[in-house]
């Protein structure tokens, strides 16, 4: 039997899987902040204060906090400085994982001028099984 844990710490205006969805990572600030920390490494307020797409300082705080009480980032101290606050993906928040992709996939697809690596692309569309597990794998050792 398929069982799942739902947690309701923010309202939601209906129970539909995909309003569930879209009230919890739905807008591009988000996503970006969650592709960040997937994808590019970035851990630090500092660090997701320098994307591309300039993401004000508001903003992301108020992502970051929704993103914490929907337990899908976690904030901690820094190992090598404990002043430092990091953000990382919760089991949910890297369960977003094959959504991410299919998104990339996507946009790689209907975009002409994607920035996404080629051999990315090629990788995702001819064995994304094993590319999230590659991906997965590089989680589970650090």
């Amino acid at each position: 039997m398929f069982e799942y844990v739902m947690t309701e710490k923010m309202p939601s205006r209906s129970h539909c899987p995909i309003n569930y969805a879209l009230e919890s990572f739905g807008d591009k600030w988000t996503l970006l902040i969650i592709r960040d920390l997937m994808f590019n490494g970035k851990q630090s307020y500092g660090e997701l204060l320098t994307s591309d797409e300039k993401i004000s300082t508001n903003i992301l705080a108020d992502r970051l906090k929704r993103l914490e009480d929907l337990d899908i980032v976690a904030k901690g101290a820094d190992a090598s400085n404990r002043t430092k606050v990091i953000y990382s993906l919760t089991p949910k928040g890297r369960d977003l994982l094959p959504i991410m992709l299919e998104l990339t996939e996507w946009s790689g697809k209907y975009d002409a001028q994607t920035e996404a690596p080629k051999s990315f692309l090629k990788h995702l569309e001819n064995d994304k099984q094993r590319l999230i597990e590659i991906i997965r794998s590089g989680w589970d050792a650090s």
